[in-house]
């Protein structure tokens, strides 16, 4: 059975983009289709300035969120990652495998330091070396498939490179993944700045609709998004970003196809209205059953506290073998 690996980073509260680039396709499809491990990634968030408290919170919620969106213990494996010691411990092995040039050419490090430089903060070593967690993360588990965001493209193939390098000097230990990207929606934009991705951790919220957005507070922002010079409604992600970004998100709710959808409307106020009826049903069950999971802590506790065991037992094996494979002495 194949076997898939993804994983959602606890930085911020999860929002429209991250259920329809990923969350969605997680619980209506990849679930019932492999052997899924999904996993809230609290390692990775320590790469930046964060409030202890605050991730603490937010792996809760993520977790939350996760069942909420239709995650099946009974089907899947949703653990925390802190939980399996596996990731640290394959992370170290891998960074012996890895080069310094291959991981300053990283995109997101790139962009990422030079905000921190630009806010007068440090830069921390774990920011350039986290791409070599998340390779652990996915090769840990014999990983088939890696469903991501565009954004995350690069990193699933240096783990690719990472596993065939391991395997060629080393002996073979892991399985060489690939990415899968969803077909509509993989990448949806902000609402005020449609050029740039709908990120979760933003300090501008104005064009995020975040999952536990009340009702009136969707449409809101919805209504208020940017669009584009001219009046027609045109699919067009260059010269109109703006509606583009309207009309996947449309798209992606009705399961229909943006191009499709333009010649539909003749206004872009129509548009947004529809689209905001649409996100505000999409998101109306997710809310709903968040609140009940989150009157029953206890239940998400013991959730993820047998994912956390089914991911070690499943992880252990392929750990011990890259460490014998790389020279260390097993442990008696």
């Amino acid at each position: 059975m194949t076997r898939i690996f993804s994983g959602v980073k606890p930085t911020g509260h999860l929002t429209l983009g991250n259920y329809l680039g990923a969350v969605r396709r997680w619980a209506e499809t990849d679930q019932h289709r492999a052997d899924a491990l999904f996993c809230v990634v609290d390692l990775h968030a320590l790469t930046v300035e964060h409030d202890p408290a605050r991730v603490r919170r937010l792996s809760r919620q993520a977790a939350t969120l996760l069942l909420a969106a239709g995650l099946d213990p009974a089907l899947c494996t949703l653990f925390v990652q802190s939980h399996v010691d596996e990731h640290a411990r394959l992370s170290f092995v891998l960074e012996c495998t890895a080069t310094d040039g291959e991981l300053r050419r990283m995109i997101q490090y790139k962009e990422k330091s030079a905000q921190a430089r630009g806010a007068g903060e440090s830069v921390r070593l774990s920011l350039l070396t986290y791409p070599v967690l998340m390779a652990a993360d996915i090769l840990a588990y014999g990983t088939d498939e890696v469903p991501v965001g565009d954004d995350q493209t690069q990193h699933v193939e240096l783990t690719r490179d990472l596993a065939v390098r391991f395997n060629q000097k080393y002996g073979h230990t892991f399985v060489v993944p690939k990415a899968t990207h969803p077909a509509v929606a993989a990448r949806v934009m902000d609402l005020q700045d449609p050029t740039s991705k709908m990120g979760k951790s933003h300090a501008a919220t104005a064009g995020i609709v975040y999952l536990l957005d009340e009702p009136e507070v969707v449409r809101k922002k919805i209504m208020r998004a940017v669009t584009d010079s001219g009046r027609e409604v045109e699919y067009d992600r260059e010269a109109k970003p703006g509606v583009a970004n309207l009309l996947d998100v449309l798209a992606a709710c009705e399961s229909g196809n943006p191009e499709e959808l333009a010649g539909v409307y003749e206004s872009y106020g129509a548009l947004k209205k529809d689209t905001a009826e649409a996100v505000v049903e999409l998101l109306r069950p997710v809310r709903e059953r968040h609140a009940e999971l989150a009157a029953d802590p206890g239940y998400v506790d013991q959730v993820l506290k047998e994912g956390a065991e089914r991911a070690r037992a499943m992880a252990r094996p392929r750990v011990d073998e890259a460490y014998r494979a790389i020279g260390l002495l097993p442990a008696g």
